[in-house]
């Protein structure tokens, strides 16, 4: 691929402004904390939460908001290092790269706004079985690790198959 960053910055760019503006949207229609609100029947329901935690709401201890600010600077850190490089995965890696930069800074963004935590509220579920509230952001960071995960694991097979000379 040659400029990455015709992917990239887009995508990067649509899934911070998506999830910024939808966690604002769920604030402002559904400012009870707690409270479901069904979209699908019970399968896909609206529920503001604040997660001052990692995921899964992992909590580490009275500092976790710099220390999960901190981790994630690091992380954006190592993505701007990966970037040039991505370029070599073809387009599902840069795509990968992208949703993971963009779903950090949607949730690097609510924790240096607030010390509310990160707003949560996608509820996925059947009646009282639920999975974990997340956001778009998070959805973003989950996607964008498998097709990282898979770009790298591509890449590898042909590097292997270059060098036993199989074209």
């Amino acid at each position: 691929m040659r400029s990455p960053g015709r992917v990239f910055w887009p995508l990067a760019l649509t899934l911070v402004l998506a999830d910024c503006s939808s966690k604002r949207a769920i604030e402002e229609a559904a400012p009870l904390v707690g409270v479901p609100r069904p979209v699908i029947d019970d399968v896909l329901q609206f529920t503001l939460a604040y997660n001052k935690g990692a995921a899964f709401s992992t909590h580490f201890g009275p500092y976790q908001r710099w220390v999960l600010i901190a981790f994630t600077l690091v992380a954006l850190g190592v993505v701007a290092r990966s970037y040039s490089q991505m370029g070599r995965l073809g387009w599902v890696g840069v795509a990968g790269l992208a949703l993971v930069a963009g779903g950090a800074v949607g949730n690097l963004l609510d924790r240096i706004a607030s010390d509310r935590g990160v707003v949560d509220f996608i509820d996925v579920g059947i009646g009282a079985s639920r999975f974990y509230l997340f956001n778009l952001a998070d959805a973003g960071v989950s996607v964008g690790a498998v097709l990282l995960a898979w770009a790298l694991w591509r890449f590898d097979g042909e590097l292997r198959l270059k060098s036993n000379g199989v074209t």
